[in-house]
């Protein structure tokens, strides 16, 4: 097929319609009538010998062939969309939209109070939405442009894809204030005596962790095993549960729920957060600007970002 044998308004119909699923809304999106789009998509049918959308009681899926275009016809329109639009400027104060970020329950907690302060202060028009990034859409959700960056530990966002290091920060072990094991050094006999709190967190590398204890031999006595790591202060404060967790969630827990930490006595690896963004939005000012409030904040180092592909 040549690029003659397509017209590029087609490409952008079929990646509306990617993201929306629905023919009305992607009429309305484009100024279009409902029949014009399906006329455009009836085109583009015979011309790709594909079905590429079919219609479901939940909306217009698209097929395997389709799922397939989609990445390498986002890129491009957006690629376009950058060079034609390469004196767009991005400002903040002005901005009337919303941004989406996937994080888990984890940078919830330790992300969300100091990114909120700064968007109302310099983004008072930009509200802010967040996703689970354990969730199996995210990067199709990424590539559609619904969610603009993820935050966490996503050894799965490959190819593609750009990501710059935040910060490493070591595992912990932590427990209420005046809990037996609360003195200077926690014990690996301390560690094993302990009734614990175990958090599965499915999709994310913090998973990882408990099966790096398991491989280590080291059994442990699990009173309570949650989904998230949301309630993990609640539960601590009011028992003799030790739970383990990154060192900057011990660190946002500890105060407002009367909780210490002591280093993990299991030699466990440091974990790397790292922020991601598909390729597409590399050079887009919005996305732009809304990675380096987040450098901003959060970074430990200068370290820059490398694409995976």
């Amino acid at each position: 097929m040549e690029l003659s044998d397509i017209d590029l308004n087609q490409l952008v119909l079929f990646q509306h319609l990617m993201v929306e699923r629905r023919v009305s809304k992607v009429a309305d999106k484009l100024g279009l009538t409902q029949p014009a789009v399906s006329n455009s998509l009836a085109r583009m049918r015979r011309l790709f010998g594909d079905d590429l959308f079919v219609r479901t009681p939940s909306g217009m899926m698209p097929t395997p062939f389709a799922e397939q275009l989609s990445e390498p016809v986002g890129y491009a329109l957006a690629m376009i969309h950058g060079g034609l639009n390469q004196q767009a400027r991005f400002d903040p104060a002005q901005a009337r939209r919303s941004v989406t970020i996937g994080m888990t329950d984890i940078g919830e907690i330790v992300f969300l109070p100091r990114l909120i302060e700064r968007l109302t202060r310099e983004a008072p028009g930009v509200s802010l939405n967040t996703v689970r990034n354990t969730a199996e859409t995210l990067r199709s959700d990424m590539e559609s442009g619904k969610v603009d960056l993820a935050i966490g530990l996503l050894p799965a966002l490959t190819a593609g894809f750009f990501q710059r290091r935040l910060f490493e920060q070591r595992y912990v072990c932590l427990f209420r204030r005046g809990h037996p094991v609360d003195r200077k050094k926690l014990t690996l006999a301390d560690f094993r005596a302990a009734e614990h709190l175990v958090v599965v967190s499915a999709g994310t590398g913090h998973g990882k962790v408990d099966e790096l204890i398991q491989r280590a031999g080291i059994e442990r006595v699990v009173r309570v095993t949650v989904p998230h790591f949301v309630s993990v202060g609640h539960i601590l404060q009011s028992s003799d549960l030790v739970a383990t967790v990154p060192e900057r969630l011990a660190q946002r827990l500890a105060e407002p729920f009367g909780l210490a930490y002591l280093p993990h006595p299991v030699k466990l690896p440091e974990i790397a957060i790292n922020v991601f963004w598909h390729a597409k939005v590399h050079r887009s000012p919005a996305s732009q600007w809304l990675r380096g409030v987040v450098f901003d904040l959060f970074a430990d180092g200068g370290a820059g970002a490398t694409v995976q592909r």
